[in-house]
């Protein structure tokens, strides 16, 4: 008991520490871009937000065709953070993608990933992950083998997070997702205490992305702050990229890209001393509260 109440104290005063540091008047800012390996243009547009504006986290997908040149890419940036991206759906009408192993309780008949994590209003339901048959241990298996790939290819990588919401989709998922994050001594991003804002929408124009994320920058009150979207370009192989409901995939990627990549963006958030930080940062700082507490 005294041990517990012990242990109890110290994590009360590293939360304390931690909430108190992002209590300053600092303003953190992360932005983080989803689904390198997904495609080639995926990829440059990714490499560009990072290379030519804001973004400082990718996330990355092991099981698509474009992974190897993610890869790559990702050796030749290393100081852009990495998480791995865990796939269990594949949602493009023309494009799809399959497990790394033998799971055929999460696969439809011509062995892809379901298009859907829920049931959706254009598609039948049979088809949305969680009304199928799912066998735990082939989910794990499959999980398991993309986190060993990812982290063999790209050790830096230091955070997880799932495919179009998966991890959040269900009770049982989430332990799934927990049980390997902790086994994989790895995060998932869920777990940091950052308020994420929202930005975009597929109806806007890239020219209105901009905008809003200079809205979004010049108004941001001191605290951590995360922004997620994903960059894309324009161009044939993006085109080629839809499924009902989301038919403008170029044209709605291209603007992320646009906003990340903006030279406005990138000068207002000098201005106004905004710090660009990564989800490091964040372990970094936990780290360092944790052994303030023993010194």
């Amino acid at each position: 008991m005294k041990k517990f109440f012990v242990n109890s104290i110290l994590l009360s005063v590293l939360f304390m520490t931690i909430i108190s540091a992002q209590e300053s008047e600092e303003i953190r800012l992360l932005i983080q871009g989803d689904d390198i390996g997904m495609s080639h243009s995926i990829n440059e547009a990714c490499i560009a937000a990072y290379q030519d504006g804001v973004m400082r986290t990718v996330e990355i997908m092991v099981p698509c065709p474009w992974y190897p040149e993610a890869v790559k890419l990702l050796i030749e940036n290393p100081g852009l953070e990495v998480g791995l991206h865990l796939v269990l759906t594949s949602e493009w009408e023309a494009y799809k993608w399959r497990p790394l192993t033998d799971a055929p309780s999460i696969v439809d008949q011509n062995g892809y990933f379901f298009p859907m994590t829920w049931p959706n209003k254009n598609y039948p339901d049979s088809v949305a992950l969680l009304n199928v048959n799912w066998d735990s241990e082939e989910l794990e298996t499959e999980l398991r083998a993309q986190i060993d790939q990812a982290m063999k290819d790209l050790p830096r990588i230091n955070h997880l997070s799932s495919h179009m919401y998966v991890s959040n989709s269900s009770p049982e998922f989430g332990e799934i997702f927990e049980k390997l994050a902790n086994e994989y001594n790895l995060r998932l991003i869920g777990d940091f205490n950052v308020e994420r804002i929202p930005f975009g929408g597929k109806e806007k124009s890239p020219a209105e992305k901009e905008e809003e994320l200079l809205r979004i920058v010049e108004e941001l009150e001191p605290g951590t702050w995360m922004l997620v979207d994903h960059p894309g370009f324009d161009n044939p192989e993006m085109r080629a990229l839809t499924h009902k409901g989301y038919e403008n995939v170029a044209a709605d990627r291209a603007g992320v890209t646009v906003a990340f990549s903006s030279e406005k963006v990138r000068e207002l958030i000098i201005r106004r001393g905004i710090k660009l930080i990564t989800y490091q940062d964040l372990l970094d700082e936990e780290k360092y509260a944790g052994e303030a507490l023993f010194e």
